[in-house]
C-alpha cells in the first residue's frame, strides 16, 4: 500500500461534496435507486476478492461489499466528511483513504475488483485516472461503472444540483458521451465487455410520486437515465469467437429488473452484454446468431430438490399420511406392481427423462438427491446437474448421517429430509439431527414440514437451510407450510421433488407456492434462481445472467409486468428456448425456424402433449427406450404425455 496522494488545490466541488455529506443518504435519489437495483444483479462474484470503491462517498457500497464476503476492501474519497460517514457505517471493515482519483493510493496489480459509482463526471482529467484504475486492477480484474447518462441529462436539461438547508448547491460536472469514456478505458488497456442503458421502473416511479415529481417521471420517457459499464483488465482478444449471440430482447436481471440487451457467449460463459444502441460503436461488434425480439430472457432456474430417475412414474399413494415413511411403506404394499414396471425402463432412460422434464419449464440446474449415475456427468444430459454435494436420504433411510457429513467437503452443502410429516417423530427429526452434530451452515433440509416456529429460529441461528416442496406435501399430509413460518425462514429455495408426489414441474410448484404458501413473487424468484444458488454453494453465477457467468438462460414470448409476477405465472408451454452452457437443447418451432442448419442438426422433435419441442439429445432412443415397457403412446414425463412427431 502506498501512502496517500497529495489532494490537489480546492475546487468548487470540495465545498459542496463537504455540505452534501450530512444530508446524503437522506436524499432519495431516482438515479442513485436505479443503479442500486441493476446493478446488484450483475456485479461479479465479490467473494474472497480484493475490490475497492473509488469516489466511495458515504459508503452505500462498501456495506454491500462486506456482506458479499469480499477478503478486503478499499474505499477512496477526496472529501472528508463523505468518508467520516462511512467510517461510522462500516466500523472498521473497510479501509477508507482519502485522495484524489488521479493518483489510486493502491498498489499496482493489487486488486479485484474496482467501481466508480456516479463519480466520473467529477473527474476532470479521466484517462489519468483510468490509467490509474487500470494499473491497480490485476491482470483479468473487473472494473464497474456507473454515471448519469449524458445524452438524456442534455436533452433534458438536468445538472448536478442539490439542496441543503435553504442553499442549492451546484456541482461542476465534466460531461462526457458513452462513446468517449469508453475510448479513454479501451486506451488504457480495458475491454468492455458490458453496457446496459436502463429506464426507471416501477420502484422509481414511487420515488418521483412521493417527492410530488409526477411530471418529471412523464419528461424523461423511456429514455434511460444512467449508464452501466463492465470493463475487463484484459486482450480484447479474450472474448473472440463466440458461440452464440442473441440480440434484441429483453434480458431479466432480476425479480424487478429486465434491460434491452444482446447478449454472447464464449465457451459456456456469457461474455458480454450490451444495449442495442451501444453494440455498433466498433470495439464489440457481433455476429448476431439468433435475433429473439418480442422475447424475454430468464436466467435458467435452479431446482433445489429432486429425484430424477422417477420422472416416468405417475403420483402415487392414497394419502392421507402422518409422515413419509408411512407413505413409503403403503406404496411399496399397494403399487408394487406399477413400481416394478417403470424400474423396468432402463435407469439411464429414466434419469434422461428426468432431465427433459426440467428442461421443459426452464431449469438449467438441477440437484438430484441420489446417487450420481455416469449419465448425470455426461454434457449430453439435458441440465446441469450438481456433483459437489454431500447428503443421506433421511433419519429413517438413511446409514449413517454423521458419517455421511463429515466426508463432506468443508464448501459444499450437505443434504438431507427432515421434518416431512406432520406427526410427533416428524416433528423429533429436527431434535435428532441436532443432537448428531448436523445442523449446521452447510445443512440444508429438505421438506420441513414439521418445523415449529422454534426449529425454524434454531435453522436460522446457525444459518442452515430450508428446500420446500409444497405440493408434495400437500399430496401425502394434505397440507403445507403456513406462510407465517416461511416468512421468518431465512434461507430458503424451492425443489420440484419427483413426480411420485409433486404436481408437476418446478414451474408448477412455484405457482402453487404462490398460491398454497401466498410467498410473494419477487421472493418465489430468488428461490428459484440467486439464493436457491447460494444454498447450494454454487459459485459460478448460477441463477442470474451477469457476465462471466454461465450461458443458462431460457426465453418466452415478452410481456408486461415484473420478471418475478411473469415467473409466478408461467407454465412449461411457455418456455420456447433453454440454453444450457451456450448449447441449444430446448426450442420450440418458431424459434428453431430462426436456427442455422449447424444447430437444427442437433435436435430432434418431441411432441409434448401435442406441442412440438425440439430437444439436443437422442430423443428417439430414450423415447423407444421407455415406450418398449410402457407402451407406445403411454410415456408420460411429470404427467406430461410424450409422443414422436413425424418430419418430412
Amino acid at each position: 500500500m502506498s501512502g496517500l496522494s497529495p489532494l490537489a488545490s480546492a475546487t468548487p466541488n470540495d465545498t459542496a461534496f463537504a455540505a452534501w455529506a450530512p444530508v446524503y443518504d437522506q436524499m432519495q435519489n431516482p438515479l442513485l435507486a436505479l443503479e442500486e437495483r441493476i446493478l446488484r444483479q450483475v456485479f461479479p462474484e465479490c467473494r474472497g476478492k480484493d475490490v475497492v470503491d473509488v469516489g466511495c462517498g458515504t459508503g452505500r457500497w462498501l456495506e454491500y461489499f462486506s456482506r458479499c464476503g469480499a477478503k478486503s476492501i478499499y474505499g477512496i474519497d477526496s472529501t472528508q466528511a463523505m468518508l467520516d460517514i462511512a467510517a461510522a457505517k462500516t466500523q472498521g471493515r473497510a479501509n477508507l483513504l482519502r485522495a484524489e482519483l488521479s493518483a489510486v493510493p493502491l498498489e499496482t496489480n493489487s486488486t479485484d475488483l474496482a467501481l466508480a459509482s456516479f463519480v466520473l463526471g467529477y473527474v476532470e482529467d479521466l484517462e489519468i485516472c483510468a490509467g490509474e484504475l487500470a494499473r491497480a486492477l490485476r491482470p483479468g480484474g473487473d472494473l464497474l461503472v456507473s454515471d448519469m447518462h449524458a445524452e438524456t441529462a442534455k436533452k433534458l436539461g438536468w445538472e448536478r444540483s442539490f439542496r441543503s438547508g435553504d442553499e442549492t448547491y451546484t456541482l461542476t460536472d465534466h460531461s462526457r458521451s458513452l462513446a468517449e469514456v469508453i475510448d479513454v478505458f479501451v486506451s488504457r488497456g480495458f475491454t468492455l465487455v458490458a453496457c446496459l442503458e436502463p429506464q426507471f421502473g416501477r420502484a422509481e416511479y414511487d420515488l418521483f410520486l412521493r417527492q410530488g415529481k409526477d411530471a418529471s417521471w412523464r419528461e424523461v420517457g423511456g429514455r434511460p437515465p444512467i449508464y452501466l459499464f463492465h470493463f475487463k483488465r484484459e486482450d480484447e482478444q479474450a472474448y473472440t469467437g463466440h458461440a452464440l449471440s442473441v440480440r434484441s430482447a429483453r434480458v431479466v436481471l432480476g425479480p424487478d429488473a429486465a434491460v434491452s440487451a444482446t447478449i454472447s457467449t464464449h465457451g459456456e460463459v456469457l461474455s458480454s452484454m450490451f444495449s442495442e444502441s451501444t453494440r455498433g460503436t466498433g470495439h464489440f461488434l457481433e455476429e448476431t446468431l439468433l435475433d429473439l425480439h418480442g422475447y424475454l430472457l430468464f436466467p435458467g432456474l435452479v431446482n433445489a430438490h429432486d429425484h430424477l430417475e422417477f420422472s416416468l412414474f405417475p403420483r402415487l399413494g392414497a394419502g392421507l399420511y402422518r409422515n413419509a415413511s408411512e407413505w413409503a411403506n403403503d406404496i411399496h404394499e399397494n403399487c408394487a406392481g406399477i413400481i416394478e414396471l417403470q424400474k423396468t425402463v432402463p435407469k439411464e432412460a429414466r434419469l434422461w427423462w428426468g432431465g427433459v422434464r426440467n428442461l421443459l419449464c426452464g431449469v438449467t440446474t438441477v440437484l438430484h438427491h441420489d446417487p450420481l449415475h455416469p449419465i448425470l456427468r455426461s454434457q449430453e444430459f439435458p441440465v446441469r446437474v450438481i456433483h459437489e454435494f454431500g447428503w443421506e436420504h433421511s433419519l429413517a433411510f438413511g446409514h449413517d448421517i454423521q458419517e455421511a457429513l463429515s466426508n463432506t467437503d468443508s464448501k459444499a452443502p450437505f443434504i438431507v429430509h427432515a421434518g416431512e410429516g406432520i406427526d410427533e417423530s416428524a416433528a423429533a427429526e429436527l431434535d435428532a439431527l441436532d443432537a448428531l452434530g448436523t445442523i449446521e451452515e452447510r445443512s440444508v433440509l429438505v421438506h420441513g414440514l414439521a418445523l415449529d416456529l422454534n426449529g425454524i429460529e434454531r435453522l436460522n441461528k446457525t444459518r442452515a437451510s430450508l428446500v420446500i416442496c409444497p405440493s408434495s406435501n400437500q399430496f401425502l399430509f394434505g397440507q403445507t407450510h403456513s406462510p407465517a413460518a416461511l416468512q421468518s425462514v431465512s434461507r430458503l429455495a424451492l425443489g420440484s421433488d419427483s413426480c411420485l408426489t409433486a404436481v408437476g414441474d418446478l414451474l408448477d410448484e412455484l405457482r402453487f407456492a404462490h398460491q398454497a404458501c401466498q410467498i410473494e413473487p419477487a421472493r418465489l424468484f430468488g428461490m428459484v434462481t440467486r439464493e436457491a444458488a447460494q444454498i447450494l454453494r454454487l459459485q459460478r453465477g448460477e441463477g442470474r445472467l451477469c457476465v462471466g457467468g454461465p450461458a443458462d438462460f431460457f426465453a418466452i414470448r415478452d410481456r408486461s409486468g415484473e420478471p418475478a409476477d411473469i415467473l409466478a405465472n408461467l407454465s412449461w408451454n411457455d418456455v420456447e428456448l433453454v440454453v444450457v452452457g451456450a448449447q441449444i437443447h430446448l426450442a420450440s418451432t418458431e424459434i428453431y425456424k430462426l436456427l442455422p442448419a449447424s444447430i437444427t442438426v442437433e435436435l430432434q422433435p418431441i411432441a409434448i402433449e401435442g406441442q412440438v419441442r425440439w430437444l439436443r439429445g437422442d430423443v428417439d432412443y430414450f423415447l423407444e427406450q421407455a415406450e418398449e415397457v410402457l407402451g407406445k403412446g403411454m410415456v408420460r414425463v411429470g404427467g406430461l404425455r410424450v409422443t414422436r412427431v413425424q418430419v418430412d
